[in-house]
């Protein structure tokens, strides 16, 4: 029995395309910081987002490291940019052995406030663009018999986490049982694919969105009310996301498929 040997935490040789690698403001979001971990653990990294000044500023992150990285800009809501991107990924370094997606958007509201226009363009983005970019790397890996697809979802998508966030929460769901399902049917193909679920992170989103929702205006006031409410005392940062998501995709986690790892401080435990 082979026992004892080193976790293969490693992505040397790996091309890693990465769905939503920019930010919504300054600093370290889930995206970016995973961009960051995979080059530097020797992965190739296709750095796609709408934001072309933000996917070029994790390309520069990246190189500054010696990391090989592309950015590349394009809407993965849209299926002619998504053909587009991959292309344009394939071109730099290959075909893709590892998909990243970390598209995500929300409106605050409730039954009575999400109307069905909130919904199909939240879903469009939560799961129809998660949809095209599996759609567009499925054939690929099939055919090499090898690859890993990790999507980010949210405790939102399994608690009521104090607001109203509805179109978020059940998008987020929506994205698990797809992971799921694509995990079960591929995995006789080699593919496995799985979900991190984050719990309450330390982002630059707090400032754009999830502040609002604690009545906030500052940075400050909403990461403490968050922080109270986690049992761990903190925050997650962006880096506590990464790293498992490095682990899923990588060969330390070759058993590992269909299924969702929490990342959020045993804040879904919680009874209140």
């Amino acid at each position: 029995m082979e026992t004892g040997f080193p976790m293969p935490l490693r992505l040397d040789g790996r091309h890693v395309f990465v769905a939503g690698g920019g930010s919504v403001g300054p600093g370290w979001s889930i995206g970016r910081a995973a961009s960051v971990l995979y080059a530097r653990l020797g992965a190739s990294v296709s750095v796609a987002d709408r934001d072309e000044a933000s996917a070029r500023e994790t390309l520069r992150l990246i190189e500054e490291e010696g990391g090989r990285a592309v950015a590349l800009f394009g809407d993965v809501t849209l299926e002619q940019d998504v053909g587009r991107l991959f292309d344009e990924a394939r071109d730099a370094f290959g075909p893709v052995d590892v998909l990243h997606y970390n598209v995500g958007i929300g409106k605050v509201g409730g039954a009575m406030e999400t109307s069905a226009a909130d919904m199909a363009r939240i879903n469009g983005t939560n799961v129809g663009g998660l949809l095209l970019c599996v759609q567009a790397v499925l054939p690929g890996m099939k055919e090499r018999h090898r690859g890993a697809i990790v999507a980010i979802s949210s405790i939102a998508g399994h608690r009521y986490l104090g607001y109203s966030h509805l179109a978020y929460g059940v998008t987020k769901a929506a994205t698990e049982q797809y992971i799921r399902l694509v995990a079960h049917e591929y995995a006789a193909d080699g593919i496995r694919a799985n979900t991190v679920v984050p719990g309450l992170i330390d982002t630059p989103r707090i400032a754009s969105t999830v502040a609002k929702m604690y009545d906030a205006e500052d940075f400050d006031r909403a990461r403490q009310e968050r922080a109270r409410q986690v049992p761990v005392g903190r925050m997650g940062t962006p880096w506590d996301v990464s790293h498992a998501c490095a682990f899923l995709v990588s060969d330390a986690a070759a058993y590992i498929t269909g299924t969702e790892l929490m990342v959020d401080g045993g804040i879904t435990g919680k009874f209140i």
